[in-house]
């Protein structure tokens, strides 16, 4: 029994200072993935506020507009498939969560600041660049304060395009990245004993 413990430990599957060392690589992945999810927030929220927006929403900005949504489908896509690649699946899954969101908003912020710039009144009230931003996030957290509401039926379409894209967003969006942490988790499983069995017959047979 002895003697495969100490196999065992050659090999590298000791389980004497792992747990440390893990816990200390999970609190540095928490730290970047918090960073690189907030460094994303930042710069899309810049950009928005940076970017020329000053002209009116024409059909070649409502072409640009859609690639924007075609955008977030695709980064939500290559972020799940890179949580069923990483060694910190649930870490990737926020980070990857809170970049597409925040995206989603910001390419709604735009559309609704063009729209009220190419047709006045749409909106009860004249939008700048932080209350379309605030009408995006009050819309799609359901709060409903009343303060800014869509009149024209472009404003309207667009808001009810918003609200269903948020409700997929929240809820399949979730269930699939719920379902890629699973697969990421059931790999790193696979491998580690994939690892201990390979650990312990070198043990076992130290020549081989």
């Amino acid at each position: 029994m002895s003697e495969e413990t100490s196999g065992g430990n050659r090999g590298g599957t000791s389980s004497g200072p792992v747990p440390d060392g893990g816990r200390r690589s999970r609190k540095g992945a928490a730290v970047v993935a918090v960073a690189r999810a907030g460094a994303v927030a930042v710069g899309l929220v810049t950009a928005y506020y940076l970017l020329p927006l000053d002209e009116r929403l024409t059909p070649g900005t409502a072409v640009l507009l859609t690639s924007g949504l075609l955008a977030v489908l695709l980064v939500f896509c290559w972020e799940v498939r890179a949580i069923t690649r990483s060694p910190f699946p649930r870490l990737r899954a926020v980070e990857g969560l809170a970049a597409t969101l925040v995206l989603f908003l910001v390419l709604f912020a735009a559309s609704y600041y063009l729209l009220e710039r190419s047709e006045p009144g749409s909106f009860s009230e004249a939008l700048n660049r932080t209350d379309a931003l605030y009408f995006t996030l009050t819309t799609f957290a359901t709060v409903g304060f009343g303060d800014i509401t869509a009149r024209s039926q472009a404003g309207r379409v667009l808001t009810m395009v918003q609200m269903a894209g948020g409700l997929l967003l929240v809820g399949v969006a979730a269930r699939v990245l719920a379902s890629a942490v699973q697969a990421g988790l059931s790999r790193q499983h696979r491998e580690l004993v994939y690892a201990a069995r390979a650990g312990t017959a070198q043990g076992r047979n130290p020549e081989a």
